[in-house]
């Protein structure tokens, strides 16, 4: 599981010390623009996670993850071999269209065997290994970059998928029984979405993450700039990303010892809101002149810590009435948070204007409505045990 879903990671982390180089290569005028690689991914990744979670209630988990993982490879040949930008956003959306399988499918086949604080377990387990490879990536990105072009790393992604599609055919069972495929019928695809989109569970955490998200993906799309133009230390990309990713694993670690003891609603609403503290202590530095390097690094990783302790438990939250539709389930809320986390993702990158000051604006914002839908999802009981 934690492999399969480190490729998504792995598709966007990668490319960040590439960036610059794929600019002057496919002549991207602007630096902001370079951003689409990773946004045209982010896009193609949320919006096909409505059409995975269907095909996997209907077919089966494993066949609907073996034939999206081929098609990643494919994606990142393609990729590998672009001569234009266009060429290149398209290869993008299609591997984030293929690769969202990992996401849903990964969820529905964690739902298929655990639910509750169990599975808010062992998703934590998964994150772990899954923090790996942001910390990994930017670094296999710039290694890449020191004995070739920016192409390799394509090429290295579709090896990697390779390997792990043989491995996942071997070794992973089908984990769906055959009683609860449910057909491919517009009605009841209709109904899996509504009920997913009704409950105040499901959809109350799905917008809450979804806000996080945005605040994610806006540091992604700004971190290679923000080292580059605000620090001048483009450098070190590779370890201030790593410290960064660092403390979302030891997060999400912590979270799989106490989680069963504490509960889900403790441990992530009390994250929430030191997120929310810790992103407007971030911005009152930045707009009173003292943000450096180091300010930057520390609060930065201690807010990713609050963000991996929140979003890991808000999926199991979301998921907890969602067990006999979990694959339509786990593709509506996986497109609403990806989907949507991506757009205010893009919409940080692209303030980025040489400061931070939009990007904790932007996790500011976005705590704060988040912590309002969870209000709102709990009745106002943030506390409670369960």
């Amino acid at each position: 599981m934690a492999a399969l879903m480190a490729l998504t990671a792995l598709g966007i982390d990668s490319m960040l010390p590439a960036l610059p180089a794929i600019g002057h290569s496919l002549n991207v005028i602007t630096a902001n623009e370079r951003q689409f690689v990773i946004t045209a991914f982010l896009i193609g990744f949320g919006v096909a996670q409505l059409v995975h979670g269907p095909l996997a209630d209907r077919f089966g988990r494993k066949p609907v993850l073996g034939i999206a993982l081929a098609a990643y490879v494919v994606a990142n040949v393609v990729a590998a071999f672009s001569g234009s930008f266009v060429l290149l956003l398209i290869a993008r959306f299609v591997g984030g269209t293929a690769i969202a399988a990992s996401r849903v499918v990964t969820v529905a086949l964690v739902r298929d065997c655990y639910s509750g604080r169990a599975m808010a377990r062992v998703m934590s387990l998964a994150f772990i290994v899954f923090m790996a490879a942001p910390i990994i990536a930017p670094a296999f990105g710039m290694a890449v970059l020191q004995f070739g072009n920016w192409r390799l790393i394509f090429w290295g992604i579709a090896g990697v998928s390779a390997v792990i599609l043989i491995w996942f055919w071997i070794r992973m069972p089908e984990t769906q029984h055959v009683e609860d495929r449910q057909p491919l019928s517009a009605g009841l695809l209709l109904s899996g979405m509504r009920l997913a989109l009704t409950d105040r569970w499901s959809i109350g955490y799905t917008l809450a993450s979804t806000c996080l998200l945005g605040g994610l993906y806006g540091y992604i799309n700004s971190i290679q700039q923000i080292l580059a133009d605000t620090f001048h230390r483009p450098t070190l990309l590779v370890p201030v990303f790593a410290i960064t990713a660092g403390t979302m694993a030891v997060a999400n670690l912590l979270n799989s010892r106490i989680v069963v003891s504490v509960g889900t609603r403790r441990i992530s609403h009390t994250a929430l809101i030191a997120l929310i503290a810790l992103a407007a202590v971030h911005l009152v530095v930045t707009l009173s002149g003292f943000e450096t390097l180091w300010t930057f690094a520390i609060l930065q990783a201690l807010l990713m810590g609050c963000f991996g302790l929140a979003t890991s438990n808000f999926g199991a939250m979301a998921m907890e009435n969602m067990g006999h539709i979990a694959g339509t389930a786990s593709s509506v809320q996986g497109f609403i948070t990806v989907t949507g986390g991506a757009l205010i993702g893009a919409l940080i990158g692209q303030s980025f204007d040489g400061t931070t000051v939009p990007l904790y604006v932007g996790f500011f914002v976005a705590g704060s409505i988040a912590i309002l839908i969870v209000a709102v999802a709990e009745r106002g009981r943030l506390f409670r045990s369960a």
